[in-house]
């Protein structure tokens, strides 16, 4: 009885270890970007119908300040975002190749459908076709890290009086 006890705890540790939140690999993160770009996410072929403009930067800044900043910083770039880095994985620079490499289709596919397990949500229903697009091209345009200040939700002025 006693072994039984003692190999379901060392089961148990085994398993729990196995869930531990870590960085991923170099290996791991070259798989698992490849099969994003490659397998995963849809609309490689699709084009953004959306003109690039200043105005549909703008747009783009608009609603991703409304629906992204939490989590990719006012700039896309994580400024300001406290736990961008200690998720698994960590949550990208939005100007960073990987993300930058993935077409306008692919961009608005993620944004459409998000990537789970990743934290990424699904906006499907919550944003238009069009903000997506503009969204996409405002990704297209980025500005200087930090040009943009940090998210309100984590400097204290959120509800500042």
């Amino acid at each position: 009885m006693r072994v039984c006890q003692i190999t379901a705890v060392v089961l148990l540790s085994l398993s729990l270890a196995g869930c531990k939140v870590a960085q991923p690999g170099r290996a791991e993160t070259a798989v698992i970007l490849w099969t994003k770009h490659n397998v995963t996410v849809g609309g490689k072929d699709h084009s953004n119908p959306v003109r690039d403009s200043a105005e549909t930067i703008e747009a783009g800044k608009q609603t991703f300040g409304f629906y992204c900043v939490v989590c990719h910083g006012r700039d896309g770039q994580n400024t300001g975002v406290p736990f961008s880095g200690k998720m698994s994985p960590p949550i990208p620079s939005l100007a960073s190749h990987e993300v930058q490499r993935y077409s306008d289709g692919q961009l608005k596919w993620i944004i459409e459908n998000g990537i789970a397990p990743s934290g990424m949500p699904a906006s499907r229903g919550t944003l238009s076709d069009e903000d997506m697009w503009k969204i996409v091209v405002f990704l297209r345009h980025l500005p200087p890290p930090g040009s943009l200040g940090e998210p309100h939700a984590y400097t204290g002025e959120e509800y500042a009086k």
